[in-house]
């Protein structure tokens, strides 16, 4: 109220004070570089839902996840880098971090907590209860590694496998689980967590190919993306429906860049690839999940907020994936743990200033990358100037080094040895 009438005396309006508790809605589309956005200059998948988001909120240019799947996810869970937590095999996830958890901190803090899509920190047919010990009161998550996800879905939900959507597409189920979640805590502050299964492939390693669908063939990437697309403007429309948007602050990020090469069909028990290749400001271009360079780890951020934040603003601030818990802990009222590599970013999302970050930190298989928006540094020593373009063409030797790279080097070594330390 306070701050409320300070904004109002200072000659602002009611609609710019952040509500406090605010929903959120976390949506992590999955194997979606930016590249791949309309609103990030995507030429080749039609995104309008995203690209609305943006169009009514802030764009980040400069967020970066791990290159891969589950260590995006440790990172999101814990606030902190794979590393960190003993770079948990895929798959699992370290039991000492389950209670600090970022749904038990928000559930700590009185929100309602919910996630539907795809799990992949454990294998849920061996502990059905993991969702819930890491703080989500309700659950629909297909089986990784243990069934389909699309048609004929595997879907465990609140520890039980779900015997009533084999003829269901799985993102139709897990969008409508969210959205009965959210009407049902609409006069509560909730948290739904939408870890997505679109637009990764159909995985060839659960025994034999898993179901064509309907349409007797896999969906291509890009009917996947623009699936995808659909599915993230449900849930913004149960918002609506619902009557909390404007209390909601509404997330879209994506777990990794887009792959190289993508299942598309299967000849019997083989399945058969094809690449990936798009459009991305007027040039051809390929994905690279896996990589540490910007086609693996450079991913989209959309914040929407209605009233709270900018409509059409572009920020540069610098965003890893391990600043979701500090920033979601903050936003509902908490005090960030210490011990966190993450760094709030609740100020930027509240419309009040810039986020923290003064560098971001990505990881795979023990190797390193640590970078500002111009300057790249890999563990092995290697520097590139990013603002001569996204291909790491730009290699700086240590001989031939301006002062400014110079500086560049050294202020990275010495970040660089402050996270692994």
């Amino acid at each position: 109220m306070r701050k409320l009438l300070l904004l109002l005396a200072a000659g602002g309006s009611a609609a710019a004070a952040a509500p406090e508790k605010p929903n959120i809605v976390f949506i992590m589309a999955d194997d979606v570089g930016d590249q791949a956005i309309g609103c990030y200059g995507g030429q080749s998948y039609a995104t309008p839902r995203v690209d609305a988001l943006a169009g009514g909120g802030v764009r980040f240019r400069h967020c970066y996840s791990m290159p891969v799947c589950h260590p995006s996810r440790i990172a999101i869970m814990t606030g902190k880098y794979p590393f960190r937590v003993g770079s948990p095999r895929w798959g699992s996830f370290p039991q000492a971090e389950e209670a600090g958890s970022i749904g038990n901190a928000l559930k700590k803090l009185g929100y309602a907590t919910a996630v539907a899509g795809k799990w992949q920190l454990t294998m849920l047919r061996d502990e059905p209860d993991h969702p819930h010990r890491l703080g989500f009161d309700a659950y629909a998550l297909f089986g990784w590694h243990e069934g389909p996800r699309y048609y004929r879905p595997l879907i465990y939900e609140n520890g039980r496998v779900r015997s009533d959507v084999s003829g269901r597409y799985g993102p139709d189920v897990y969008v409508e689980f969210l959205a009965a979640f959210i009407e049902r805590h609409k006069d509560k502050p909730f948290f739904a967590y939408y870890p997505m299964a679109l637009a990764h492939d159909v995985t060839d390693d659960i025994g034999e190919p898993p179901p064509l669908g309907p349409q007797g063939h896999y969906d291509s990437y890009k009917v996947m993306v623009e699936n995808m697309d659909e599915r993230v403007g449900r849930i913004v429309d149960a918002l609506d429906e619902a009557g909390v948007r404007g209390r909601t602050l509404v997330i879209f990020t994506a777990d990794n860049g887009t792959p190289k090469s993508y299942y598309y069909t299967a000849q019997g028990q083989e399945m058969l690839k094809q690449p990936i290749e798009f459009f991305w400001k007027g040039q051809k271009t390929k994905g690279g999940k896996g990589e540490l360079t910007d086609a693996g780890t450079r991913v989209p951020l959309i914040a929407n907020w209605p009233g709270v934040l900018d409509a059409g603003l572009t920020v540069d601030d610098l965003v890893d994936f391990s600043d979701w818990l500090p920033t979601f802990v903050e936003l509902a009222g908490g005090a960030p743990p210490v011990g966190l590599n993450g760094k709030s970013l609740a100020a930027r999302l509240r419309g009040e200033g810039p986020g923290k970050r003064r560098y971001a930190f990505a990881e795979r298989n023990e190797k390193r990358t640590i970078r500002t928006q111009r300057w790249k540094l890999y563990d092995d020593g290697r520097l590139f100037d990013m603002s001569q373009g996204r291909q790491e063409e730009a290699f700086v030797p240590v001989d031939r080094s301006s002062a400014e790279a110079h500086e560049a080097r050294l202020e990275l070594t010495r970040a660089m040895r402050a996270v692994v330390r």
